[in-house]
């Protein structure tokens, strides 16, 4: 969360003290870039290897989901909604795809930190930047809203990895700056023009709009901005091997999976395997999954101009969300049956 207060997210683990490193030396320079390699590596051999786990239990046939009745039903959803909503639906197993507002700019809230993740796995991909590298938090960096690293004290040491890890699945706003300062806000931009995903920019670092690259786009839409498009071809980009590198995607999926937010597109989807981000500030609610169902579907749902703005579990605009989340989950076959233990 970027714009205020999150009285929902509750941090599942404390932040263990890391000791401080050094580094100094040019062979230091290189060790770190080889240890990230390794990570990386490390970490898409296990992400990988869960998919195949995936893939080979009973290869379950692809459902073919009946795509003209779930745009239909998510219409219906939307058009009620007190407020304005966008999504984009890819089957990434048949290529179908639905949208309702799909190339309109929506505030991204959180969910920008996505493009963030990507940026920071590039740069450790071309060896400019490594996971290992040290963070050091300063009482200036502290920032308020989702997150455990505005409660740590004063020259804590973290790792680039670290605070990747942090900002995407407890959406920690301080290690979302800290990153910020160490790839700059236009690195980010420049990815994701690579990628052919020219409206998907963040404008500044998680409160501090003083240092915003974008003042006029920052107040329009806050922290940053995308389409329900460009956000959904990320996750398939992610999910296809080809935001980064293949192992870098699956690492960057393996972290998502662990965003500990539930109350949106996955409130009702039954536990169903899945690599997630969202974002929510008073007017905005955006979530952007990829589910492992029978088939592999990207979902990206974002509302703005919301009318309900309360903090609280039943808004409006979180139950517009898990009805959709619902609804798509039921298109593609329900949730399959967990894989038989040896």
């Amino acid at each position: 969360m970027s714009g205020s207060i999150h009285p929902l997210r509750t941090p599942v683990f404390l932040l263990l003290a890391m000791p401080a490193r050094s580094f100094s030396s040019s062979d230091s320079r290189r060790l770190r870039i080889a240890a990230s390699y390794v990570a990386i590596l490390l970490a898409g051999a296990v992400a990988c290897a869960a998919r195949a786990g995936y893939s080979a239990i009973g290869r379950q046939p692809t459902v073919r989901a009946d795509t003209a009745a779930l745009r239909r039903t998510l219409d219906s959803i939307a058009d009620t909604h007190h407020g304005i909503v966008g999504y984009t639906v890819i089957d990434l197993e048949t290529g179908a795809r639905i949208s309702r507002r799909g190339d309109e700019t929506f505030p991204t809230a959180s969910l920008i930190k996505v493009p963030i993740l990507v940026t920071v796995y590039d740069l450790v991909a071309k060896g400019q930047l490594s996971l290992d590298d040290p963070l050091t938090v300063l009482k200036i960096d502290q920032v308020p809203g989702s997150g455990v690293i505005q409660f740590l004290h004063n020259g804590t040491v973290l790792t680039v990895h670290d605070a990747a890890w942090l900002m995407s699945t407890i959406s920690d706003n301080t290690a979302t700056n800290l990153l910020l300062d160490r790839i700059i806000i236009r690195r980010v931009w420049a990815k994701m023009e690579s990628l052919g995903l020219t409206h998907t920019r963040v404008h500044s670092k998680s409160f501090l709009r003083n240092s915003s690259v974008a003042m006029d786009s920052s107040v329009k839409y806050g922290l940053g901005v995308t389409t329900p498009n460009e956000m959904a071809r990320l996750f398939e980009l992610l999910a296809l091997g080809k935001a980064v590198n293949p192992a870098s995607d699956s690492a960057m999926l393996d972290i998502l999976e662990h965003n500990t937010t539930d109350f949106m597109l996955q409130r009702y989807a039954g536990g169903a395997r899945a690599a997630h981000k969202d974002g929510e500030t008073d007017a905005v609610r955006t979530e952007c999954t990829l589910w492992y169902l029978r088939n592999r579907v990207v979902a990206c749902v974002m509302s703005k101009e919301n009318k309900d703005q309360r903090w609280i579990l039943d808004n409006e605009p979180q139950l517009t969300l898990a009805n959709m989340g619902l609804a798509i989950i039921n298109a593609f076959g329900g949730v399959p049956p967990a894989p038989p233990t040896s």
